[in-house]
């Protein structure tokens, strides 16, 4: 069975771990906690069905489960002992979640929980309520930041309000952004008025144009741009990709059918600001560069202990593997199409400290097999993944009650050589920076990082003109504040219960 067939919001097919979480106590046969019903459970009351949900499958799924004491199989003896203990949070479920947490300051800084799985379910397939805009921010003053416009979705308040690329604000409701109040002001907020400014002989200077927006549910659609260059009697193929959405898996693999049919020869994937998204559209996007060799390994998943005993169990030793994929399922229910692979043997990607997860598995997945140049600032350095885990019980029932859900890290992924753990991310072949004090438009070949990549494709040397004049210190981009958009996650059909 394909891991692609997980269902993202649901896994509980585990016949050895069923949970039952609908207002009852978790089913024995997967109880870490069993105290054959002492009768000192009824002394204390049933803690909150929502607190006994994070706990029990924060304790099966959760990757480090190991390292946190109070996730330890012999942590409670009696239940009594877990209720007793989940009761002393009084309800508040983010803040028993952030303490099941492994070193979340150092180790696990991605795990996240919500109290609506329906906004993190569109969230994933790039529905959201939002102004339509992404922006990084630098700090430029003791403690001042300003934030810079990395790109407009079309079609949006941000689009129709005429913001552009490059575009640079410094207030937003007239407040002037510093270190401490950026993130109040812009995130969680679906309406506000941005205050902009210009960037003269290295100076901010504030300006009276300002913008009042309204979010709505915006539709991006992760493939941005697309060109082909053509240089030195070669086609060169460019393509700004934001997400991996897997909603657009066919535009995607439309896009690569231009360029083959255009005869690319080389290829330019600009992920700078790509956080990633799903696997299996990470394995499209590869077998798309590379080719689509079935029975080669892109990459292998790594589950706890606990997982990986019930997969290699139930599945055998394939089911770790993830391989190069020939076809993708067709829209709305159609035949699979054939994958329309560049069968490349080198591929150049753009990348930023905003280059994440799936985006970074890309890379690590590829390197056994063909020459992947980076181009631009360092990646994230994110090698772990989720999937959402929602409460069901053992009959497949979603718990009417609450719309909580998890989305812990519950896997971390390797390539076919076994690499993995690159806490650092990838370090560029050749070292670019955006110039956000002229932010030159997508496809200019002026543009320091894509003139990078193809003066890397021509063998040009580096120069200094890649790098900006002006150094500011980054502080943030707008996909750091919304947990989903840095991610890496497993996808597919709803799995019936095995009993």
């Amino acid at each position: 069975m394909k891991k692609n067939k997980i269902s993202l919001l649901f896994l509980y097919m585990m016949a050895a771990f069923i949970i039952v979480l609908s207002g009852c106590k978790k089913d024995k046969g997967a109880d870490p906690i069993d105290d054959n019903d002492d009768p000192n459970d009824t002394l204390v009351a049933e803690a909150n069905e929502i607190d006994q949900f994070i706990w029990y499958n924060m304790n099966l799924y959760y990757l480090w489960y190991r390292n946190v004491p109070d996730l330890a199989d012999n942590r409670f003896l009696k239940t009594s002992d877990l209720w007793a203990f989940l009761n002393n949070y009084h309800a508040d479920h983010d803040a028993l979640f952030e303490d099941l947490l492994y070193q979340p300051d150092v180790i696990d800084k991605w795990s996240w929980i919500v109290d609506d799985y329906v906004a993190l379910e569109n969230s994933f397939q790039g529905i959201t309520l939002s102004m339509g805009f992404e922006y990084g921010l630098v700090r430029y003053s003791t403690d001042l930041v300003l934030g810079y416009v990395q790109y407009v979705v079309p079609g949006t308040p941000a689009d129709n309000a005429g913001i552009k690329r490059g575009d640079i604000f410094t207030k937003i409701d007239s407040q002037q952004l510093n270190l401490s109040n950026y993130s109040s002001l812009l995130f969680g907020r679906d309406a506000f008025e941005i205050g902009f400014a210009d960037i003269v002989n290295n100076t901010v200077i504030p300006n009276s144009r300002t913008v009042s927006l309204v979010a709505v549910e915006v539709h991006e659609n992760p493939i941005h741009y697309t060109k082909i260059f053509e240089q030195g009697g070669k086609k060169i193929g460019y393509m700004v990709y934001n997400a991996f959405t897997s909603s657009y898996n066919n535009a995607m693999n439309d896009a690569f059918g231009e360029f083959k049919n255009a005869g690319v020869q080389e290829l330019i994937l600009d992920f700078r600001y790509n956080g990633g998204g799903s696997i299996l559209t990470s394995t499209y996007l590869a077998s798309m560069i590379y080719g689509t060799y079935t029975n080669q390994i892109y990459c292998v998943t790594q589950y706890n202990d606990k997982l990986d005993e019930y997969f290699r169990n139930k599945y055998g030793a394939e089911y770790f593997n993830d391989r190069f994929e020939s076809t993708i399922a067709g829209q709305d229910g159609a035949a699979n199409v054939p994958i329309n692979s560049l069968n490349l043997n080198r591929v150049y990607i753009i990348t930023t400290s905003g280059s994440a997860s799936a985006s970074e598995l890309v890379i690590n997945g590829l390197k056994p097999y063909i020459d992947v140049v980076l181009v631009g600032e360092n990646t994230h350095g994110k090698y772990v993944g989720s999937f959402t885990i929602k409460d069901y019980d053992d009959f497949g029932n979603l718990n009417p009650n609450h719309k909580w859900a998890l989305q812990p890290i519950t896997l971390k992924i390797a390539n076919s050589l076994g690499v993995s753990d690159y806490v650092d991310g990838f370090a560029p072949n050749f070292y670019a920076e955006e110039d956000i004090a002229n932010l030159l438009p997508f496809g200019d070949e002026n543009e320091p990082m894509l003139k990078a990549a193809l003066d890397a494709i021509a063998g040009v040397a580096q120069f200094k003109s890649y790098e900006p004049r002006m150094h500011y210190e980054k502080v943030a981009d707008s996909k750091d504040l919304v947990p989903h958009k840095k991610e890496m996650y497993y996808e597919g059909n709803l799995l019936k219960i095995e009993k």
